[in-house]
């Protein structure tokens, strides 16, 4: 993991984090819809029906994490408490993700995958919240793009092991319902033994002290920050721009196996173009990292966002495989750059010390993002019987998005955060 600086063990810790739990996003970007559908399937339920269940399942764990994450984040901002709450989110997601290797129907599979995406995405708030503590400002675009790198390409690890076992099945006497389950063990495993060097190396750096009362000040806080929220015009607006485009991002992270396989793509041809997906992102990622060297970063997220546009445009006409394949590369192209410039870009103009708390809000924004754009697509999938005016709607929102960002650059603090980048 060597970049033009060398990194330092506890920001490798950081990185291999997202290693751990990149192969289970992988799972909920392939083989879990996959297998939720089929199971669907044998219950005589009908692919529109489908789609808009697991497009309601991510809803709900989305907003399950919009509603806690806040609270708890602020309250992760207290001296000795943000690793304790990683570590139990941290412990639900892995759990739930073990739970699905368990003999299910599909409403019990689905009830068992709400519980593990929230733990997964719980996590997520306080592993973000680290970035200040691990990196210095100066270097939290190249260690946040690792970050996203490396999970792409380290996630192909536990996730070619499962396809093994999956593809294999008939030949190994496993069967494919089994394969699949173990396949659920070996992405828990990975997660859990990635995450062993950041418990052993992280220390909370920027803290605010615990006056005794951690729930109560952190609600009060937190209460404060979101009733005078607009008067920080560069978080606002900020804030405002990443509902509307992360938004897109996370719907088409959540829904393109569904979608892929409304149209006729075959289980196997979804699931390798979404492993070149992984491996295609790895250098990407890099690259935006690298290209904040030379270009402002706010023109890179703009960038993505109309790349991500051009996608959902694309993905209206698809019926074919080839399409499929290219619609991949080209998410690769922009996935890990989008989120992860937004993630540091963030960094730089909220108060340290009370990363968690904004992280917090952060993730209000991100989650609930998420969890419009996934009811969108199921709400206009199930009135219409067909999953590409979904996608139409993703479209008009990476639209707004990049409206609503260039307006944020232009009439807030985004200039002069791009100076301090350079």
């Amino acid at each position: 993991m060597k970049g033009k600086v060398q990194m330092n063990k506890l920001e490798k810790s950081w990185i291999l984090y997202d290693v751990g739990n990149s192969a289970f996003t992988m799972m909920v970007s392939t083989v879990i819809p996959i297998y939720f559908k089929n199971l669907a399937k044998t219950a005589g339920i009908g692919n529109a029906q489908s789609t808009a269940y697991w497009g309601y399942a991510t809803s709900l764990a989305t907003m399950i994490v919009a509603i806690l994450g806040p609270v708890l984040g602020s309250v992760g901002d207290m001296r000795g408490f943000k690793k304790p709450l990683f570590v139990g989110f941290l412990a639900v997601g892995a759990a739930g993700c073990l739970g699905l290797s368990l003999p299910l129907g599909w409403i019990a599979f689905l009830v068992i995958f709400v519980i593990a995406k929230s733990g997964y995405s719980g996590s997520l708030i306080f592993y973000d919240a680290m970035l200040p503590d691990v990196a210095a400002e100066d270097r939290v675009d190249e260690i946040s793009a690792q970050g996203y790198a490396w999970g792409y390409i380290g996630s192909c690890i536990p996730f070619v092991a499962s396809l093994a076992l999956i593809l294999t099945a008939g030949k190994t006497g496993l069967g494919s319902a089994n394969a699949t389950a173990l396949s659920f063990v070996v992405t828990a495993a990975w997660w859990l033994l990635c995450t062993v060097p950041l418990l052993r190396g992280y220390r909370q750096v920027y803290a605010l002290e615990n006056a005794g009362r951690p729930v109560r000040d952190s609600v009060s806080r937190l209460w404060h920050t979101i009733t005078h929220i607009r008067e920080n015009r560069d978080i606002f607006t900020f804030l405002l721009a990443f509902f509307l485009y992360i938004d897109g991002v996370y719907t088409i992270i959540d829904m393109a196996t569904s979608y892929g396989k409304d149209v006729g793509i075959s289980d196997n041809d979804l699931l390798m173009a979404l492993l070149l997906t992984q491996v295609v992102a790895f250098p990407c990622s890099i690259l935006f990292a690298r290209l904040t060297k030379k270009a402002k970063a706010t023109r890179l997220i703009s960038l993505a966002i109309l790349g991500y546009l051009a996608i959902a445009l694309f993905a209206l006409q698809l019926d074919k495989a080839w399409e499929f394949w290219f619609l991949a590369v080209c998410v690769a192209v922009f996935q890990g750059g989008i989120q992860a410039l937004s993630r540091s870009y963030f960094s730089r103009i909220i108060p340290k010390e009370n990363s968690n708390e904004f992280f917090g809000l952060l993730d209000i924004f991100g989650k609930g993002a998420a969890f419009f754009g996934t009811l969108l697509m199921s709400i206009l999938t199930q009135l219409t019987g067909h999953s590409r005016y979904g996608v139409l709607g993703i479209a008009v929102l990476f639209l707004a998005g990049f409206l609503a960002f260039r307006y944020h650059v232009k009439t807030s603090g985004g200039a002069r955060t791009d100076a301090a980048q350079g």
